[in-house]
């Protein structure tokens, strides 16, 4: 099967059009057309339907572009790795975690990943849905619980709790409750219950519930939960990772927090010599144990 006319219908798969695929593969559309009517006729087999507003994929199509899609991240993959310097960190590295976790305690440290590498782009990706790296939706992960896809190379980097913060400004207008019971006269803060987050801390907020807070403010991030206890709206639910960066932060209820959830560094085997990984992956290592000497020297920990 002829690998230019793999490339050219992947890229019209992708765009949905002749014209754009043209633009982007620098062909006219006449070109493109007839390498997509010769693939067609070396298969016997039609790949899209076309009609006024663009392109859609048959079957026959769907199955095609499932086979070019997984050879593009195997080629972006050999790209990377043959890129990849002895001595140099440069180029695209993709790395997804949570909002939390990327908002508040990733995205401030970056600083010094750039100091070291100036030449490394960063495409930081948050959201609580688990991507898919050994089909390259991203390079490098860090999750809140073991990855279980399979080919991946995984190290946990540390534990993380969930525990109840209050601003100093909220405590001296309102008290500092001394029992769970008192949240009935507090406004509780906390990440919606819809939201995706982990279980251990979806509990604590569920136990926190039977004692009748005052109020409720709940978030689907806890950014969103850090910006109201920052601001004096009342008690939070938030990872214990905040408190360094935060330090006018004041925990309550010290005998209450979530069990330890576990957080873990995930990329695909086959990135296992990538400069770019292994600078990334010391780079947070380094900085969380610098964290924890911090907490350590506060009596956090």
């Amino acid at each position: 099967m002829d690998w230019d006319k793999l490339r050219i219908f992947h890229a019209v798969a992708d765009a949905g059009s002749l014209t754009h695929a043209g633009d982007k593969l620098n062909l006219s559309q006449s070109a493109v057309s007839r390498q997509i009517r010769a693939l067609e006729e070396s298969l016997s087999a039609t790949l899209f339907h076309r009609h006024a507003r663009g392109l859609i994929l048959t079957e026959q199509g769907e199955l095609l572009f499932d086979a070019t899609a997984a050879m593009s991240k195997r080629l972006e993959t050999a790209s990377a790795r043959i890129r990849d310097s002895d001595e140099e960190v440069f180029g695209e590295l993709r790395v997804t975690t949570t909002f939390g976790f990327g908002t508040l305690w990733l995205a401030p440290r970056l600083t010094k990943l750039y100091e070291q590498y100036p030449d490394l782009k960063i495409d930081l990706m948050l959201e609580e849905r688990v991507l898919d790296l050994p089909m390259r939706e991203a390079d490098v992960a860090i999750r809140m619980k073991e990855p279980s896809q399979a080919d991946l190379i995984r190290k946990r980097l540390m534990t993380v709790k969930m525990q109840l913060y209050v601003s100093r400004a909220y405590l001296d207008k309102h008290g500092t409750p001394e029992e769970l019971s008192d949240m009935s006269q507090h406004r509780l803060i906390c990440q919606n219950p819809r939201s995706p987050q982990v279980g251990t801390a979806a509990n604590l907020v569920q136990n926190l519930m039977t004692h009748n807070p005052l109020s409720l403010l709940t978030v689907n991030n806890y950014f969103g939960v850090l910006q109201g206890v920052l601001h004096d709206l009342g008690i939070g639910v938030l990872p214990d990772y905040v408190t360094e960066d935060f330090p006018d932060l004041v925990q309550i209820f010290q005998h209450k927090y979530s069990t330890e959830v576990p957080v873990y560094l995930a990329y695909p085997e086959e990135l296992r010599h990538s400069r770019r990984i292994s600078a990334f992956r010391d780079f947070v290592q380094n900085e969380i144990i610098a964290h924890r000497k911090h907490l350590k020297e506060l009596g956090k920990i």
